[in-house]
């Protein structure tokens, strides 16, 4: 059994995202001893910049006139499109920046989506995924930034109503008490947020680890 698991977060050390993500994984691996879990880091082993329109361009091309770029473009996205595929379980690991989805991950789902087995029909169709996202600040309802959060309901749509995924979301907010001298009065309720995303966290993993089984 493999473990696909996507980090998008820019930090080496003290993640929010990636705490979480490690949880899921780390009980997904208590139900799969043994078994591999595959990574890719788009926050740290960044994809350029310019590889989306160079595999968008080579789909306009006859392939005997692809340049080398597009060459390359066009055999990445097919690696990414077949991890996805070839995986038993799926996990993304993708904090809100600035609002909206991480620039290195919305440059990952631009390149999947180039190629053709990602568009023509939900290529995921029913695999089990989690979705670790974290936020900074408060988006609930009610809050004065309600509805600011533009990344939440994009990956929601992409990952599981695009691409076909059994999605589980496990979210945390707050994540800049501690850090921003402006949230000082939150920290009771930032903690409450952390300890139950973290068992949430416990909660999905288990239940990946239970969803991803041999067919």
């Amino acid at each position: 059994m493999t473990l696909f698991r996507l980090d998008a977060s820019i930090r080496t050390h003290g993640s929010a995202s990636r705490e979480i993500a490690d949880i899921v994984e780390e009980e997904w691996l208590a139900s799969h001893p043994g078994d591999t879990v595959e990574r890719r880091h788009v926050g740290v082993d960044t994809l350029p910049a310019t590889l989306w329109a160079a595999a968008v361009s080579a789909g306009m091309t006859p392939a005997e006139e692809h340049t080398a770029e597009q060459r390359e473009a066009v055999a990445l996205a097919a690696t990414l499109v077949d991890e996805l595929r070839a995986a038993d379980a799926l996990l993304f690991a993708v904090p809100l920046y600035n609002f909206g989805v991480s620039q290195h991950f919305k440059t990952y789902v631009d390149v999947v989506l180039a190629d053709p087995r990602a568009t023509t029909e939900p290529f995921l169709t029913g695999k089990p995924t989690v979705l670790a996202t974290v936020r900074g600040g408060a988006y609930g309802a009610g809050t004065p930034r309600e509805g600011w959060d533009h990344s939440t309901p994009y990956l929601r749509r992409i990952i599981g109503d695009c691409w076909g995924a059994d999605l589980t979301v496990v979210e945390r907010e707050f994540t800049l008490v501690g850090v921003n001298p402006a949230l000082d009065a939150f920290v009771d309720q930032a903690a409450q947020m952390h300890a139950g995303a973290l068992q949430s966290a416990r909660e999905a993993g288990r239940a990946l680890g239970a969803l991803s089984v041999p067919s």
